[in-house]
């Protein structure tokens, strides 16, 4: 009877949350009603809420999630500082000549920013105001230019250092644990975050290149669609202050990806302090363009105090979720479940991202990675597979569901700043190669695991 309790509950949960009501007060409303149902009707016991005092302190007393606000902070300063737009002229004056040269800038830029702020809905917003007219204006087919915004504005997502990827270690830290201590191991293993960045570097930088590789096949079968800018003659002294502007512009969001992402993973600097580099040096980099007043500060902190407790909170009404759901034995529901599929580990991964994939459509990552990762994370880790695989795994699926029509949140994201004469199934039509791609990308990293366990191994023997 619990069993079916606990499905009922999830259910419920996503019902609600379709209905688009808040997220974090969904969880741990349902959770409660559930609850007190189950109290008054024998199925549950109350004992499981009484571990929420010691959840939330957990979630006060974690260093790994400080480093949440600060890398908001770093995204959020670098959005306001101009950065984006000064890598978009630059790049595009250096390859707007070539044939799919400014979509090809466009993903570059998308990477940069991707490694520089993690923020995905920022990042294909400032794509799409900055980028998408200029594609128009020089003849982009717009299935084509919103297509090539909209992923290379979610490689914030698998990039390091991603938000999607502290928030995911840490949940997969837990789960991992769990599951050995399920299977008798007393002296666990850890994984850190420093773990899935290293991990998600190849698979990221891999996909960058399936895209740059997309754009050129696409600039030699349909040149109409990528056409290039109108040639300009560039003296030497011009060709000599584009390549000084192009050095100018990309030497600080290069030395402050380096400064960040290099010492988390030298092993230099924990994430958290990291994250904190990054916050001062984004200061210093809107002080260097001319952009940092005490207006903006107060702007950017405002911002960074909604985002980090929206994430806080939803963490909050997760942990109400998950014990409830446990209390009615969903854990052990789920465990059965999998460990009974015909076809073993290969048929219980493949239905966990399947599921992963069409709740994308209706749930963020946020919600997944602390709803549905903790659930199903133990049971997966128990079967043996590698905790850094499996997390690259879910943040490339997560990401393809931000990507995939009706619901994708990237989709939205740019239909609301794309021009009226740019239609949402020219963004869908758009965006349908990108999907093959992730999905491409997926199978390569499900077929060849190296990919994202090589370089960690190496880095932390």
């Amino acid at each position: 009877m619990e069993a079916y309790i606990a499905l009922v509950m999830f259910l419920t949960v996503c019902i609600v949350l379709m209905a688009g009501y808040q997220v974090a007060f969904t969880l741990a409303g349902v959770g409660l009603i559930f609850a007190l149902l189950g109290t008054y009707s024998g199925h549950f016991d109350g004992a499981f809420l009484e571990a929420l005092p010691l959840r939330l302190y957990g979630i006060m007393t974690n260093e790994t999630l400080i480093a949440v606000p600060l890398f908001v902070f770093m995204g959020v300063m670098l959005e306001r500082s101009r950065v984006a737009e000064n890598l978009l002229d630059t790049m595009a004056a250096l390859f707007g000549q070539l044939r799919g040269g400014l979509a090809i800038s466009v993903t570059l830029v998308g990477m940069l920013l991707a490694a520089s702020t993690g923020i995905i809905g920022a990042t294909v917003v400032t794509m799409g105001l900055l980028s998408l007219p200029t594609m128009l204006k020089r003849g982009y087919a717009p299935s084509t230019a919103t297509g090539i915004i909209c992923a290379s504005g979610t490689l914030g997502q698998i990039i390091p250092p991603s938000i999607v990827l502290i928030l995911l270690g840490d949940v997969l830290s837990s789960a991992y644990q769990q599951a050995q201590l399920d299977m008798g191991l007393f002296s666990p293993e850890t994984l850190s975050v420093g773990d899935l960045f290293a991990g998600a570097l190849i698979p990221g930088l891999l996909l960058v290149m399936l895209y740059i590789t997309y754009t050129l096949l696409l600039a030699w079968i349909k040149p109409e669609a990528v056409p290039a800018a109108p040639p300009q003659s560039h003296d030497a002294n011009q060709t000599q202050q584009l390549w000084l502007q192009t050095i100018k512009v990309l030497v600080p969001p290069l030395l402050l990806i380096i400064a960040v992402l290099g010492s988390i993973l030298k092993g230099i600097a924990t994430p958290t302090e990291a994250a904190s580099v990054g916050a001062v040096g984004a200061m210093l980099l809107a002080l260097s363009q001319r952009q940092l007043s005490v207006a903006m500060i107060k702007d950017v902190m405002r911002s960074t105090t909604r985002v980090t407790s929206m994430v806080f909170m939803i963490f909050i009404g997760a942990s109400v979720f998950s014990l409830v759901f446990r209390g009615f034995g969903g854990d052990e529901t789920v465990r059965e479940l999998l460990t009974n599929l015909p076809g073993g580990t290969f048929s219980a991964v493949l239905i966990v991202m399947l599921l992963m994939f069409l709740l994308g459509f209706v749930l963020d990552f946020i919600e997944i990675t602390f709803v549905v990762v903790p659930i199903v994370g133990p049971v997966l880790l128990a079967m043996g597979l590698d905790p850094v695989w499996l997390g690259i795994m879910i943040a490339i699926n997560l990401q393809t569901s931000f990507l995939t029509p009706p619901f994708g949140f990237a989709l939205f994201y740019l239909r609301g700043v794309a021009p009226a004469e740019v239609t949402t199934g020219q963004i869908y039509r758009g965006i349908f190669p990108f999907i093959i791609i992730q999905l491409f990308m997926l199978g390569l990293l499900a077929a060849w695991p190296p990919l994202a366990t090589w370089l960690p191994g190496v880095l932390y023997p």
